[in-house]
């Protein structure tokens, strides 16, 4: 049998539906035999394959970087999953949205620090105007709200898949 092959990207977000990922817990080890993993933070691909099945976004699109690697991972992925509340309302990355971005650049790395008082330009994506949902950028096939989702939820996208069947689109999973 063929595996399923699965990706997870994290943008703006603070880590915690990859955690929600993990606490799967035995589960891992069962899908573990029916997938691959082709990208995420727990794989050593520097580059997003092409012919993904599945891709778990995690974090709301925020920089430029975020949106040149989400329209990649649109390309290559069949389904594509906005994974908890910033991906898929922009929640607490959004929160900076009121402010310009320059003032708020200003104020954390001029303002807010003792040394080295200058906004960094080397190695550093810019900034959207706003940081916006995954949907707002590209189409996206199923959300799973929560902060972060249930592991059980995320595992049950993926047994879907794995089953033939398009995961439910109306889940109704609390928002966090």
């Amino acid at each position: 049998m063929k595996k399923l092959k699965v990706a997870t990207v994290w943008l703006d977000g603070c880590s915690g539906c990859h955690m929600s990922l993990l606490d799967m817990d035995a589960a891992v080890i069962s899908l573990a035999q029916k997938i691959e993993m082709v990208y995420g933070p727990l794989v050593d691909a520097q580059e997003f394959p092409e012919g993904v099945d599945v891709t778990l976004v995690e974090g709301a699109v925020s920089s430029q970087e975020d949106l040149n690697k989400i329209q990649k991972i649109r390309q290559r992925t069949a389904i594509l999953v906005s994974m908890g509340d910033c991906a898929v309302t922009g929640n607490v990355p959004a929160m900076r949205n009121p402010i310009p971005v320059q003032r708020l650049l200003q104020r954390v790395y001029v303002e807010g620090t003792l040394e080295g008082k200058a906004v960094p330009t080397d190695g550093v994506p810019p900034l959207l105007k706003h940081a916006r949902p995954v949907r707002e950028f590209v189409k996206v096939d199923l959300c799973l709200p929560g902060c972060p989702p249930p592991a059980k939820t995320i595992s049950g996208v993926i047994a879907a898949v794995l089953e033939g069947r398009k995961p439910d689109a109306n889940l109704t999973v609390k928002f966090g």
